[in-house]
């Protein structure tokens, strides 16, 4: 069973924390990680660029000037694409960037990033995480008990919604602070280190963990 040290939040060790080797304990799968972060990213472009073509370009009703005798190229209209203010060649246009990714691979992409951040030593075990007001100078004092820098990015994973934590932290620059398990395989892999509150472990194990086979009839 893979496990990571577990401190309090002024920095004293408490020993360690077990965790489920089906979800950090697997070997990384480079390949299915990278689909996982393509996907990720274009599930989140817009795709609301948008271009006019020259019959959508408002004017150019008539011919600028006489076919011949002028001594200048022949124009039929000033919205051609040659001209400022023209249509749009080849422009963008609206369009679904989304990408389908099956919920098996997307597990398991999750199950290899964290199991390669634990691996690697850059997962920390909290045993609990609560303040009593909103106060960014808390989480910053928490973040220096555990030896951690937050010029380097820094994920916070909290076993539920606490507004508390959520307003102490947004102003620190490098920290995210994630609900188990409402947070990407992109979240993870680009945190350089990962906060892991004792709590959170379970809510992982339950959404991320492989599927269990069906038993077979009798």
């Amino acid at each position: 069973m893979a496990t990571i040290p577990l401190y309090n939040t002024e920095g004293k060790e408490l020993g360690t924390l077990p965790l489920p080797e089906s979800i950090f304990g697997v070997a990384f799968n480079e390949s299915l990680v990278h689909q996982a972060i393509v996907t990720e990213e274009a599930n989140q472009r817009q795709g609301t660029s948008n271009t006019r073509q020259r019959h959508a370009v408002r004017g150019g009703g008539r011919k600028p000037w006489k076919q011949k005798g002028t001594g200048r190229a022949r124009q039929g209209t000033i919205r051609s694409p040659l001209w400022r203010g023209g249509g749009v060649v080849f422009g963008p246009h609206p369009r679904d960037y989304r990408k389908a990714f099956p919920v098996k691979m997307r597990r398991g992409a999750m199950r290899s990033v964290l199991s390669g951040k634990v691996s690697e030593g850059n997962v920390v075990g909290l045993d609990a995480l609560q303040f009593s007001e909103i106060k960014t100078k808390s989480a910053t004092a928490m973040i220096k008990a555990l030896g951690l820098n937050t010029t380097r990015r820094i994920l916070i994973i909290i076993p539920e919604y606490n507004e508390i934590l959520l307003k102490s932290t947004n102003n620190l620059p490098g920290v995210e602070l994630r609900f188990a398990p409402n947070f990407s395989v992109r979240d993870a892999l680009t945190a350089h280190k990962i906060i892991l509150v004792k709590d959170a472990v379970s809510k992982i194990e339950a959404v991320w963990s492989p599927a269990q086979p069906k038993e077979e009839a009798a």
